[in-house]
Parts: structure tokens; C-alpha cells; sequence
């Protein structure tokens, strides 16, 4: 890479350090996904694909080897993704059930990274780097139990030392060790054969059914799929991927590749469970076609009843026993939530300029409709100066008193609802956070109460209640089957300065675990009629549609996102509560009369204020105060 001795561009002026790193990156980005128009931008967001735009992490200025080698991995496995993944090839193939799924997607993108490795000893070296990097963050070296280990890792790890011959990485051997025998013993044969089917997608994955039967997840394919197979021709590995078309597989790719095409990569967890190990900083392709499958009407193929995904009331929890609804204090002591508040606020200084300038934005517009208005020459009220003299002189004179005007918005108060799954994970729980933090200063200054909730679960994959499941026999259709965690991190009545500390446990490793939104909206809803406030605002701020791998894996698999259209339908048509919705990269507007969908999560602090502000001028406009009645006197 040539250069000169002056760190400046053409136009005279200073260039970042980084550029020509920066360069180097988008050029061989490029040439490995054959697609010169590809679009590279680097931000502080998560690393992902959206459309032909490839977001990487922003360098810093000081950048070190590693910092190199992670970033060259990242880039290398998001233009294998573009190179060697065909999306019909993958919905035709994709599993329906939620387990099943999740592995079908790492195993995937493992491949693709496989044909980079095998072929250029560098972008080895890079995705090695970017493998190491992703489980060092994700703690992957401390888990104990299966339970705290994501199978699709172990496995997907497995399946790339056997196309590679690279073992796991060190940070990643611990979890890959866990499950090594179990998977040997049950599945060890179909995975070898999955070497000589490499450069084959449709090969490939069709092996890979055969290695999920082996792992009892065949049913996640559909009984009538598995009907409609034609007869396989048998090889050397005994099976073949040609033979493997069935009539429901068309059916659902031709609805989906009519669909727009849209793709946008955060990791496995929104719909294949959200898993622990996952990373912010991690790249994993295959949220592309998990949005693709989320915004057809591909769920109403299961064999569910018809028109399933319209609002029903037959929800229910196998019990209530093991939840619970606790405050930030009692999660966590208080010298911790000031060393995570401390945290939170070091990971966003630069954020918090921004959000600050858009709050006060929010508090001018909602200060000015504060405007002080009377009502005159009334019967009853304040005594009106002006009219003093009038009263002295004449004091059977009944129309000198006034009265003050109620504000449209005074008497309110609002709920921000935060989803705590693990996929808000790194930028987006920070962000969340910021903007809730700064949001509650702002509104509590103009008079308007806030309260700020969370909500998560208490373990991965059912906890107690499941526990409690499998000791009664395993019953059929048994509801919910998790244990709840709902989090206050700051009360309506509470100050926000009390609070304040308290959003800094949205940093706590291993918060953030899997969401069930239609109890926790409930829940949020339940606590907002409970108010004595006229006016009740109710924010819900979430990335991903409801996923618990337990509840789902023996129920409907849209059970929770039935349950969560039933609660929506029921507040917004029966309820005084005024619900607002924001997605983080997740389509809420078919869920929510009133919502907005944003990309990034650097867009999150506009989409809360204007969405808050929006409601007090639709509430000025409609709601325009009449003078109170006057009586005269004859």
C-alpha cells in the first residue's frame, strides 16, 4: 500500500489514520463478495448488512494488530455471506422449529466462511481472529453447564473444524467441549459427511437435515414436508440434496421471494431464541433471511388453526409461581449500579449531546403548550384585578372572578417499556438506556411523570417453571414455560435523580436473556390504569418479536406473538392508555396501530421524542380548551 510522508488528503485537509485502513477494507470487501457497488460504512453500531450497505465496526485511531485482525474477519465473513449464500436455496431448506432453526443459520453461515478459509490462508487467519473475539466478549470461557452453552455454537463449531481442520477457538473450547460427545455419539457420522458437500448449498443442507434428525429435531421440518420428499438417490454419503424438493418448501419460498428484500443481520436471537453467547459486536448473517421469513405470512403455514395470527384470548402460564417484579436494587447492591452507571455513561458521551439536544427540543415544545390561559368575568374563581375597581364600586356585580385553563398534558404520565432480551445486547440496551435516562430529566421537568420498565426472563430456555413441567409428567399444551422477570428500574413517583443509577444495571452481564412481550405489556399496562393521572402514555421499545425456545418448543410456534397481538388489540381498542411502539431493526407497525421502525439504534433518541411530541400536538389540536360557560344577568 503506497503512500506519501504527509498525512493529508487532496483537498489539504487532516486524514484520520485510519482511512487507509478503512480503504484497504471496503476494496477487499468488494472483491470477494463480486460486487464492486457494495456500499462499507463504519460506525459505532453493531457490524451487519442492510440491503447493498455493510456496516464494520469504527476503527480506533490507535489501532492494534487484533483490532486489525477482527475487523478483516468481520468484513471477510459478511462478503462470504454475499458470495456463497443463495437466500431461495435457504428458505426452501430453513427448519420451522425455533431450535432447529438456530442451528440451521449458524451451521450456514459456517459454510460460507468455510469456502473462504479453505481457499485463502488470510481470511483463515481473520475469521479465526473474529471467532476468538466474539466468545472472549460473549464469557464463553466461563460457562459450566449445557444449560449456559448454545448448541448451534458447539455445533457449528464442529462442523468448521471438519471443513477446516481449524479446531475451536481457545476462548470457545470450553463450550464446544460440553457438548462434544453428545454430539458425536448421536450425530457423528452425518457431519463428516458434510465435507464433500462444501461448495453445495443445496447438498449441504439437506445433509444437515439428516444430521438434526440425528439430534431429534426432525419434526422441526413439518410431517407434511417430510411426506412430500421424493425418494433419494443414494451415493457414497447416501444422500442426496436434488431429490429433496417438496410442495410446501415451493409454496413458502414463492410467497417469500415476492416479498421486498429487505435484510438486516443482528444474530440469531430474534427468531431462533436469542442466545446467550451471541456478541454485539459479533457479525452473523443469518438475520437476512430470518427478516425475510418474519414479514411473510409464513407462520399461517403451520399447522395451527386457521387464521392463527389473529388475536385470540387462549394464552395461559403453567404457573405464576417462579416469577417475579423486583426493582434495579434488588438485582443488584448499590456500589455495582454506580460502577455500571459510570459504565453506561463512559459508552456514550458522545450520544448524550445528541439525545440532550433533541430532549430539549421535546421540553421547548411541551413548555410552550404550558402557556398559561384564563377564563374571565366568571360567577366563581380568582378575583380578576382588572376588574377590582368594578367590584368595589358595584359589588352586586357577580362576573369578576377567573379561573386558569387545564394544559392538555399536565396531568400525565408515561411508561417507557424496555425489552431486555439478549439481543438488545451491547449498542442497543446502551442507547435505550441513554435515551430513557435523559428523556425521564426532560419530561419530569415539564411537569409529566415517567416511569421506566424492563423485562426479560430469569433463565435461558425455561428455569423453574420448566422444572416444575417435566416433574408433572410433561402435560400437554402447558402454556408459558419460563420464569418472568420484570425490572422497575425507575417508579412514576419516584425522582429521576434517585433513580439514575439504577438504568446502569441494563449493563450487567447476564441480564439479558429471552422476552416474552405480551405479559410484559399486560403487566406495564396493568401498572399504568393503576394511575391516578388523567392522560397515560405507554412506550413500548423492543428490537424483535417475542421468542422463549422453551414455551415455543412445546406450543404453537407463534403462541407468544398470538398472545402479544391479543394484549395490543385489547389496549388500543379497549383501553384509555395511549400505546406507542419502536422497533430497533424490527418490523413493529404490523403489530401496533402507532409505531415506528428504526434501523440503527443511533436513531432511537429522534424516534422517542418525536413520537412523544407528535401525541401532545395531536392532543393540542383535538383537544382545544373552550371557554367555560358564562350566565348573564338580565
Amino acid at each position: 500500500m503506497a503512500g506519501s510522508g504527509s498525512n493529508s488528503n487532496p483537498g489539504g485537509r487532516a486524514q484520520s489514520p485510519t482511512e487507509p485502513f478503512k480503504r484497504v477494507v471496503t476494496g477487499t470487501m468488494r472483491a470477494i463478495a463480486g460486487d464492486p457497488e457494495l456500499e462499507v460504512v463504519f460506525s459505532a453500531d453493531r457490524p451487519g448488512l442492510s440491503g447493498n450497505t455493510a456496516r464494520l465496526p469504527e476503527p480506533p485511531r490507535k489501532i492494534s494488530e487484533r483490532d486489525i485482525a477482527v475487523t478483516r474477519g468481520l468484513s471477510d465473513s459478511i462478503a462470504l455471506r454475499l458470495a456463497c449464500h443463495d437466500g431461495a436455496v435457504h428458505r426452501r431448506n430453513l427448519p420451522k422449529g425455533p431450535d432447529a432453526r438456530a442451528i440451521f443459520e449458524a451451521v450456514e453461515q459456517t459454510r460460507c466462511e468455510a469456502v473462504g478459509a479453505t481457499r485463502m490462508q488470510g481470511v483463515a487467519g481473520n475469521l479465526a481472529a473474529m471467532l476468538e473475539d466474539r466468545y472472549l466478549r460473549a464469557g464463553s470461557a466461563d460457562i459450566a453447564s449445557r444449560e449456559e452453552a448454545p448448541l448451534q455454537d458447539a455445533l457449528s463449531l464442529m462442523i468448521r473444524e471438519r471443513l477446516t481442520g481449524a479446531p475451536p477457538p481457545p476462548s470457545a473450547e470450553r463450550l464446544v467441549n460440553l457438548w462434544r460427545e453428545w454430539i458425536e455419539q448421536k450425530a457423528g457420522t452425518d457431519l463428516d459427511r458434510l465435507v464433500t458437500r462444501l461448495d453445495d448449498q443445496s447438498a449441504f443442507a439437506s445433509q444437515l437435515r439428516h444430521v438434526l434428525a440425528a439430534l431429534e429435531m426432525a419434526e422441526d421440518y413439518g410431517d407434511e414436508q417430510d411426506q412430500s420428499d421424493e425418494p433419494e438417490e443414494s451415493d457414497d454419503a447416501g444422500r442426496n440434496e436434488d431429490a429433496e424438493t417438496s410442495a410446501e418448501g415451493e409454496e413458502q419460498a414463492g410467497e417469500q421471494e415476492a416479498a421486498p428484500q429487505e435484510m438486516e443481520m443482528s444474530g440469531e436471537e430474534q427468531e431462533a431464541g436469542e442466545t446467550e453467547a451471541a456478541d454485539s459486536d459479533m457479525v452473523d448473517m443469518d438475520e437476512q433471511d430470518m427478516e425475510l421469513d418474519e414479514e411473510q405470512p409464513g407462520e399461517s403455514q403451520r399447522r395451527d388453526a386457521p387464521f392463527s395470527n389473529r388475536p385470540v384470548s387462549d394464552y395461559k402460564v403453567f404457573t405464576t409461581g417462579f416469577d417475579e417484579t423486583v426493582t434495579a436494587e434488588d438485582l443488584c447492591d448499590a456500589d455495582e449500579l454506580d460502577r455500571l452507571r459510570g459504565f453506561l455513561d463512559k459508552q456514550l458521551t458522545h450520544l448524550q449531546g445528541a439525545v440532550a439536544r433533541l430532549a430539549n427540543r421535546l421540553q421547548r415544545k411541551l413548555m410552550a403548550q404550558q402557556n398559561r390561559s384564563w377564563d374571565f368575568d366568571l360567577e366563581e374563581g380568582i378575583l380578576d384585578t382588572a376588574r377590582l375597581t368594578r367590584a368595589v364600586t358595584d359589588p352586586m356585580q357577580p362576573l369578576a372572578f377567573k379561573q386558569e385553563r387545564d394544559t392538555t398534558f399536565r396531568d400525565t404520565v408515561v411508561t417507557l417499556l424496555l425489552d431486555n432480551s439478549g439481543s438488545m445486547r451491547g449498542r442497543p440496551i446502551t442507547v435505550a438506556a441513554t435515551c430513557a435516562d435523559i428523556l425521564a430529566r426532560t419530561l419530569e421537568r415539564c411537569g409529566v411523570k415517567v416511569e421506566i420498565l424492563g423485562f426479560t426472563t430469569k433463565a435461558w430456555k425455561g428455569g423453574q417453571s420448566r422444572e416444575a413441567w417435566l416433574a408433572a409428567g410433561k402435560p400437554a399444551q402447558p402454556g408459558r414455560l419460563n420464569d418472568l422477570r420484570h425490572i422497575i428500574y425507575k417508579a412514576a413517583d419516584a425522582p429521576w435523580r434517585r433513580s439514575r443509577r439504577n438504568l446502569g444495571l441494563m449493563m450487567r452481564e447476564g441480564l439479558l436473556k429471552e422476552n416474552i412481550d405480551g405479559e410484559a405489556l399486560a403487566w406495564a399496562h396493568s401498572r399504568l390504569l393503576a394511575r391516578p393521572e388523567n392522560r397515560r402514555i405507554l412506550m413500548m421499545i423492543s428490537d424483535g418479536a417475542p421468542v422463549d425456545d422453551c414455551t415455543l418448543s412445546v406450543n404453537p410456534g407463534n403462541y407468544l406473538e398470538r398472545h402479544l397481538r391479543f394484549v395490543i388489540e385489547e389496549i388500543e381498542t379497549r383501553s384509555p392508555v395511549e400505546l406507542i411502539a419502536i422497533g430497533i431493526g424490527h418490523d413493529v407497525t404490523r403489530y401496533y396501530r402507532r409505531a415506528v421502525t428504526i434501523v440503527d439504534a443511533e436513531e432511537l433518541a429522534g424516534a422517542m421524542t418525536d413520537q412523544l411530541a407528535d401525541l401532545f400536538d395531536d392532543t393540542v389540536q383535538q383537544q382545544q380548551p373552550q371557554p367555560r360557560h358564562r350566565r348573564r344577568h338580565a
